[in-house]
């Protein structure tokens, strides 16, 4: 590992103003969307909603990201390294204690459908959305001002982390608490990006004209014309029945699957907030190796890895119930979302053009899982409640084996198709 290059990021402005960006952000949505699922299902301290209405929730929520997230993925390869997106995305942060406590909780309870539709519009372009942006943004930024994304994308996961752990202790006591937590943490996001503008970021900015004048920019017509390629409609069905279960099962069916397991609610809630903080603390430290492994093994290699531990961890808790041995299949989660959110991002970049990797990010990876959240999140949710946890989480790794399988015959090797930035080894 070159240490000294890794120490140079310190003094990349670019760096330090994309790695705070991330560690906002992502402190922002986790303090409260880590117990989201949670506060929906708990009859103490939520909601106390059935599995095929959270289900109808997710699923929503898909379908309004999906339509926002291509919208945004055309907006950012529009505005390069332009931040005016991520900008809104904090404003609308910095709104989501209110916007949860005086208009979706009350609506849920009176109106579900217009609260769930209404709350699906918000969270999903201050958070859901958001984030592929985000990270889109700061991958692009990496490549322009030359440091290394994964490192900065583990500040994010530090982010989460943190908040993490801190709302395991506050929802015990008021889930409101997690949400004003968002509001505070979505302000210091907001502050960071007006008024924090490296130097080197305002000159790269007067040169964007250039850039338009030589073609270098993506028209409407480059973007709409990624959904005639074979090539990518393969891997969008490959995300859809593989990384969509990051939504289904960790955010939709983990978290009080989890705590049942427990004594009481209380001391379940807690656990699950010291061990998600601690997977996430790992989660962020692999992000800084994953990119040595994928230069070793490549990307291919790295993004069926992923799915392999997928498979295996999704499926080891269809047949544990123990609350220690859970604990340990769970850190499994450190590995399997480096591997595959980091390789597929290389994967875009190395076999598709890289100007249009803000949008082909969104299309290929969030768009794909999110369609098929929108497909399985009811049904799932419906055998949940009628079949339990064990056998819907078998159903599940079934799915993720069979899309493995179908992933080693459909992904290109790295060598081939290279209509990107080659691999360095």
């Amino acid at each position: 590992m070159n240490w000294q290059h890794k120490l140079g990021n310190l003094k990349n402005p670019s760096y330090l103003q994309s790695s705070s960006t991330m560690f906002l952000f992502f402190a922002s949505w986790g303090i409260w969307w880590s117990f989201f699922q949670l506060w929906l299902t708990s009859k103490s301290n939520g909601l106390g909603l059935s599995g095929s209405e959270v289900g109808t929730i997710f699923s929503i929520n898909s379908v309004a990201s999906l339509v926002l997230m291509f919208i945004y993925g055309t907006i950012q390869d529009k505005l390069f390294i332009k931040r005016h997106l991520l900008i809104f995305n904090a404003i609308l942060a910095t709104l989501i204690a209110p916007f949860f406590i005086f208009v979706y909780v009350p609506l849920l309870q009176s109106h579900f459908m217009l609260g769930a539709w209404l709350g699906a519009l918000f969270l999903s372009a201050a958070y859901l959305s958001a984030v592929g942006v985000l990270e889109a943004t700061t991958e692009r930024f990496s490549r322009v001002f030359g440091f290394a994304y994964g490192q900065s994308r583990a500040w994010g996961s530090f982010g989460y982390a943190v908040s993490a752990l801190i709302a395991g202790f506050i929802f015990v006591k008021d889930p409101n608490l997690n949400f004003i937590g968002g509001s505070l943490i979505g302000l210091f996001l907001l502050l960071d990006l007006l008024f924090w503008k490296p130097k080197e970021e305002r000159d790269a900015l007067k040169a964007i004209d250039e850039l338009k004048s030589d073609n270098s920019t993506p028209k409407l017509k480059d973007m709409f014309g990624l959904l005639k390629l074979p090539v990518l409609w393969q891997i969008i069905f490959f995300v859809m029945f593989s990384w969509t279960f990051y939504n289904v099962f960790d955010q939709q069916m983990f978290p009080e699957f989890y705590t049942s397991l427990f004594s009481s609610a209380e001391v379940g809630q807690q656990t699950y907030g010291t061990l998600n903080s601690i997977q996430v603390f790992i989660e962020a430290l692999i992000l800084g190796l994953v990119p040595i492994l994928m230069k070793k093994i490549g990307v291919r290699k790295t993004l069926l890895l992923g799915t392999a531990i997928m498979c295996l961890r999704i499926g080891l808790c269809g047949f544990i119930t123990d609350p220690i041995a859970i604990s340990g299949v769970k850190m499994l989660h450190s590995l399997e979302v480096p591997l595959f959110v980091l390789s597929i991002f290389r994967y875009f970049t190395l076999h598709f053009d890289t100007k249009l990797s803000a949008t082909l990010y969104m299309i290929g990876f969030q768009i794909a899982a999110q369609v098929g959240q929108i497909i399985l999140s009811t049904p799932l949710g419906i055998l949940r409640d009628s079949m339990g946890y064990s056998m819907t989480f078998k159903i599940i790794a079934l799915i993720v084996l069979i899309t493995g399988i179908y992933g080693f015959f459909i992904i290109k090797k790295d060598n081939e198709f290279v209509n990107g930035q080659p691999l360095e080894k």
